[in-house]
């Protein structure tokens, strides 16, 4: 099974797979140096990004992300507001300190490529990393391939979306929708309990519930800090930062008649994300950092607007929007350079539908009706990133997702869970329809509006 914490771990912007990923698996290629005794004998690392990694790369800050990596540095715990002084400092003196212990020389040019045409088989998302000695000789080398999430798994593990199973046992163990309506029917419980009770196979409940409003925390620190920065994102396309200024306009908005405000509100909360991930600053994963405004704006929701709502009502949520995205990492893939960014947008807003249904006092089968409806609605999204760039469309996307989730919540919760499409069918269309698409409709920047677009 996969655990909550899979699906939800902090991390930094602006692309799960294309600097979360390389940033982890950079550090643990030099850990595994460190760990063979070859670390100090160590002379060049040849770090070479392919696919979508190479394509795409320069824009998604993989580059910084593996020399940082390869530093030492984890995504959960990098000072954001250090990371471009220290890859310059690292590219300016061609000196690169392993593990924050080794020195050792770097070229720029030589030991950092991003193969734009090539890939390797397994993934799109493939990266190889090299150790030499003085004399040339290959010391350590390993591939690996990030897919999806942050997830990171070696060649070993074959196929398109594998991650190494984990094969704790679980209480209410469960990889279709409609093994997890049977377990929950079962059982007598909601689905957010059939999670929580399978956490424990790992962690006490305790634990849980710390670490779950820990994730919340940091997503309202990210809503906060996105509402208060203005200025340009970086990147060539000087996009202008919105949210600062909507929200000074919606705090200002005291007599407001508008019926609709609210939805206003939510937008404002995916913009203040999304702008903060495109950026490079602190973010949740959830269950992607291109996707990462959703599940948190819809909660900011439920948070606000929601009569009742509560910290239980907040680990409900995270854990049943959990339980949602199990079904799409084990059965399809959230990973946007493989099928599309119906795999990461699409995903969220499955997540963000169940987890809102639950709260607002849904049964097992309509929250799954709700995952359902907001999957349906994101069929064959495409992931067309402007300039590389996790931008344009990637941030108006989150907004409009996180609405779709409500939206698709309150249609589920006026029905009785009864519906004609699975969600199980929706996840397994989702994935075919992503083997059907062209592969420059999944984050290369080589189709769509990356070629419709004037970058400026």
């Amino acid at each position: 099974m996969i655990s909550v914490f899979d699906l939800f771990s902090i991390g930094i912007g602006p692309s799960s797979s294309h600097t979360v990923g390389p940033m982890r698996a950079a550090a643990r290629f030099a850990n595994g140096l460190k760990a063979d005794g070859q670390l100090a004998h160590t002379a060049r690392i040849r770090s070479e990004l392919f696919g979508s990694l190479g394509a795409t790369g320069h824009g998604h800050g993989s580059e910084a992300a593996v020399l940082l990596g390869l530093s030492g540095e984890s995504p959960e715990t990098v000072d954001t507001d250090s990371v471009d002084t220290r890859v310059a400092a690292i590219r300016a003196t061609g000196r690169l300190t392993v593990l924050g212990t080794h020195d050792m020389a770097y070229d720029d040019r030589a030991d950092l490529v991003l193969h734009r045409r090539r890939s390797l088989p397994s993934h799109p998302n493939g990266m190889t990393f090299t150790a030499y000695d003085t004399a040339g000789s290959v010391l350590r080398a390993r591939t690996y391939y990030s897919v999806g999430g942050g997830f990171v798994v070696d060649e070993a593990a074959t196929g398109a979306d594998r991650i190494k199973p984990d094969d704790t046992p679980v209480r209410y163990p469960f990889a279709t929708g409609a093994e997890l309506l049977a377990q929950a029917t079962a059982a007598g419980l909601p689905v957010s309990q059939i999670m929580l009770a399978n956490e424990r196979s790992w962690r006490s409940e305790a634990d849980v519930r710390d670490q779950l409003l820990r994730i919340w925390t940091v997503m309202q620190e990210c809503v906060r800090h996105g509402c208060e920065t203005e200025g340009t994102l970086p990147g060539g396309l000087r996009v202008h930062r919105r949210a600062a200024e909507m929200h000074r306009t919606l705090t200002g908005e005291h007599f407001a008649t508008d019926p609709l405000r609210v939805m206003d509100w939510v937008t404002l909360f995916a913009l203040a994300v999304n702008e903060e991930n495109a950026s490079g600053g602190r973010v949740v994963t959830a269950p992607t950092n291109g996707a990462a405004g959703i599940v948190p704006a819809v909660l900011h929701y439920y948070w606000r607007f929601v009569p009742g709502s509560s910290d239980e009502g907040v680990i409900r949520f995270l854990l049943t929007a959990a339980a949602i995205g199990v079904l799409f990492k084990e059965n399809a893939s959230i990973s946007g350079a493989e099928v599309g960014c119906q795999g990461e947008v699409g995903s969220a807003c499955s997540m963000a539908a169940g987890g809102l249904a639950e709260v607002l006092g849904g049964t097992p089968e309509q929250v799954e009706n709700a995952a359902e409806i907001a999957m349906e609605h994101n069929l064959g999204l495409t992931c067309d990133p402007v300039g590389g760039l996790v931008q344009i469309p990637c941030i108006e996307r989150n907004a409009v997702a996180s609405i779709k989730a409500i939206t698709a919540a309150r249609m589920a919760l006026r029905g009785d869970g009864r519906h004609h499409v699975s969600l199980d069918k929706v996840i397994k269309t989702m994935r075919e329809t992503g083997a059907d698409m062209k592969v420059k409709y999944k984050e290369t920047a080589r189709g769509g509006l990356a070629v419709n677009v004037i970058e400026c």
